[in-house]
């Protein structure tokens, strides 16, 4: 491993993300380049918490845009407060002021809000990290926007003028695959895939995020977790059940699995009826055994 990378996995590390050298290697790679970093994965592997992991191993500000079906630019760039507006146009109606200066007071600055992507491109000091979550859920019209917007890392305001980012934001787009990307955006970015962990990988994972969670309960969820990804599910359980699930058992003071312990607890692995009531098919056909055999 480069010394670079080993200096990124570290940082991670410390930062209390349990990395590897592909996504260690795409992390450092996206902040030496400044190009925006598209991960995608199953839900629940990780994704969002790469971004959360630079900006506290940058010390730098975390700025947030959550994707949903139906978001436009105003709700993600700014919009102007109307109430403030009207309060101060109210309170100006006997001052000696032109309309003109009126409508550029109102239209200035103080009354702007700025939303996710205004914030990043506007921000002094340190570069914060953008973190554009689940682009995939919003529509095509607002990718071809946001594309605009990561080229030049500037907007314009007709009332105010064009501002552009001194220092642009660290970028870091995911993606669950709810649609397809365009070509246009994929090219863009720098592209990481994260998959669900290995077993050993998801070891480490449970003991580092569950203080005090028993050795052998850790091993045998990962295990577990391991062997139902194996089966055709609605919704296949990623490492953010695997964490709930470990927290669940350790509140009960559980040190192994056992079939009881495992059936009153599924609602933590898995969050469809079909899916649970396959699982327990699964359990009362093969036993806890199957899924935890290969631990012993």
């Amino acid at each position: 491993m480069r010394a670079e990378i080993r200096k990124i996995h570290e940082m991670m590390e410390s930062a209390d993300y349990v990395t590897d050298p592909a996504i260690a290697t795409s992390v450092h790679l996206a902040m030496t380049l400044k190009k925006p970093l598209l991960i995608e994965g199953h839900a629940g592997v990780g994704k969002t918490e790469v971004a959360k992991v630079m900006a506290r191993m940058l010390g730098t500000a975390l700025i947030r845009l959550q994707c949903y079906e139906g978001l436009d630019a105003a709700q993600a760039l700014y919009e102007w407060n109307y109430p403030k507006q009207l309060l101060h146009i109210k309170l100006e109606e006997n001052t000696p002021h032109t309309m003109s200066e009126k409508e550029a007071a109102i239209f200035s600055p103080p009354f702007l809000i700025r939303r996710p992507l205004l914030q990043a491109i506007s921000a002094t000091g340190a570069p914060p990290v953008l973190l554009i979550d689940e682009i995939d859920r919003a529509d095509e019209e607002f990718e071809a926007f946001l594309l605009e917007v990561l080229s030049d890392f500037q907007v314009t305001i007709p009332e105010i003028g064009t501002i552009k980012a001194t220092q642009p934001p660290y970028v870091i787009l995911t993606s669950n695959r709810v649609r397809e990307l365009s070509d246009a955006l994929r090219r863009r970015c720098l592209y990481l895939w994260i998959d669900f962990p290995g077993f050993d990988k998801e070891v480490r994972i449970v003991t580092r995020k569950v203080p005090g969670v028993n050795e052998r309960l850790a091993r045998e969820i990962s295990r577990f977790m391991e062997t139902v990804r194996t089966i055709r599910l609605a919704k296949v359980p990623g490492v953010a059940e695997t964490l709930d699930w470990a927290q669940a058992l350790s509140s009960l003071h559980a040190d192994h699995l056992d079939e009881e312990l495992v059936t009153e607890t599924l609602g933590c692995v898995v969050k469809d009826a079909d899916d649970v009531k396959r699982l327990k098919r699964e359990l009362a056909t093969g036993g806890i055994g199957r899924f935890v055999a290969a631990q012993s």
